[in-house]
């Protein structure tokens, strides 16, 4: 799947380029492009000294509450819940720990890290499984949440935002927020609908009802804000959730008694680990976005949604963040390449900008997920992961739009 679009850039850049010199007379077209190349790779470089940082740091904490005891409290926190939309799970099975290592990475927005442990719990639903090749219920579940992207604390969105220069790189918390909670509130929805659970369970409305209304009201506290006040709100609510993250595993590991320096330090190995296998990937599709770019074959594209958007007598200010959307159920890395090109052509805290950084905090890498957690174990009939999974996508995609029309516009 990767292999296919990233030629794919490539081949549809020569294209356009083609027809730029042969029909448009741009015989400069081809220099830009190459020069697009090199650019591209110096700009992965000084991206990646930042991310090897950010995922340095963030695993460290995240091992700090793993010792402490903070990520088994949640399983146990979740556990009541999980036995009622995973009812073929064990209470107490290993895969439920997981499944909330998983969540909590996540939901920091490590989605780097969170994929290694999502593997383990898919190898973990395995042996729970009778069908060796059909995805279960519960595998289900575990994937189409994972692709509504349950991202609490976008912390690589920050960072990216902090990389390219932003005045504030926490600015897009609470959008980021808001959309991530509908993708994800659609996706667990339509797989209870294909799958029947029994979501007016008692135990799960206490779940759901307690979050529904807190959301809620929250929103329409929201509404009665300014432009001004609501980009305010969300820098304070990001740093204050951020630094407050950060000092609570501190404080809890200290009183469990973990030696939270040698624990974060172990963390941060892992996390150095995970960083260094990135390179490549992000030199890879930067460059091949540069080419697509600088080619005029994303414009093209670009400028056709635009018609028909102006067609709709709609506003057609998001349409420059639409790459990363395009991109992003087949590719983490790509898309992430998208939103940074978004960031370098319209400026880091530009409307476009912030629409590309808020999809891409609120949105999964559907097809990406479905092939290597599916692929790890085996299975080959997904049933009806697909259709959930992009109907999550889709809804956290419309939300992420709508929302920045609400904060930025």
């Amino acid at each position: 799947m990767l292999n296919g679009l990233w030629l794919g850039f490539f081949l549809v850049a020569a294209v356009s380029a083609l027809a730029q010199w042969l029909i448009g007379g741009n015989a400069g077209i081809f220099a830009a492009m190459v020069e697009s190349i090199f650019a591209m790779a110096k700009l992965s470089v000084e991206v990646m000294v930042l991310l090897f940082g950010t995922l340095t740091l963030w695993l460290g904490f995240l091992k700090i509450a793993e010792k402490a005891g903070i990520v088994e409290w949640l399983a146990k926190v979740l556990g009541p819940l999980f036995a009622r939309l995973m009812p073929e799970v064990p209470p107490g099975h290993p895969a439920l720990g997981l499944i909330t290592m998983n969540f909590a990475a996540n939901g920091l927005g490590l989605d780097n890290a969170a994929t290694p442990i999502g593997l383990k719990a898919m190898r973990a639903l395995q042996e729970l499984n009778p069908s060796s090749t059909t995805a279960s219920n519960a595998q289900i579940l575990f994937l189409v949440l994972n692709a509504s992207s349950l991202t609490l604390l976008p912390v690589t969105i920050f960072m990216y935002r902090a990389q390219q220069g932003a005045a504030d790189p926490t600015m897009v918390f609470l959008p980021i927020l808001l959309a991530t909670s509908v993708s994800t509130m659609v996706g667990l929805l339509s797989v209870a609908v294909m799958q029947r659970l029994r979501l007016w369970d008692p135990v799960v409305l206490a779940y759901l009802i307690p979050g529904a209304l807190l959301l809620g009201g929250f929103m329409a506290f929201l509404g009665t804000l300014s432009a001004a006040a609501l980009a305010s709100l969300s820098s304070i609510l990001g740093n204050l959730t951020l630094f407050g993250v950060i000092t609570l595993f501190l404080v809890i590991g200290a009183l469990k008694r973990v030696k939270v320096y040698e624990a974060f330090v172990e963390g941060a190995k892992e996390g150095f680990d995970v960083a260094k296998g990135l390179l490549p990937y992000l030199v890879a599709m930067l460059v091949a976005v540069g080419v697509l770019r600088a080619s005029g074959a994303l414009e093209l594209a670009l400028d056709g949604i635009r018609h028909a958007v102006t067609g709709l007598g709609l506003d057609t200010r998001f349409v420059e963040g639409l790459p990363t959307a395009l991109v992003k159920p087949f590719s983490g890395s790509a898309a992430r390449a998208m939103l940074i090109e978004t960031m370098q052509t319209h400026g880091v805290d530009s409307f476009p900008a912030l629409v590309a950084a808020t999809i891409q905090g609120s949105t999964e890498t559907t097809f990406y997920v479905l092939a290597v957690y599916f692929g790890a174990v085996g299975i080959q009939r997904v049933r009806h992961a697909v259709g959930c999974a992009l109907l999550a996508e889709f809804s956290g995609v419309i939300a992420a739009i709508f929302v920045c029309y609400w904060f930025f516009a």
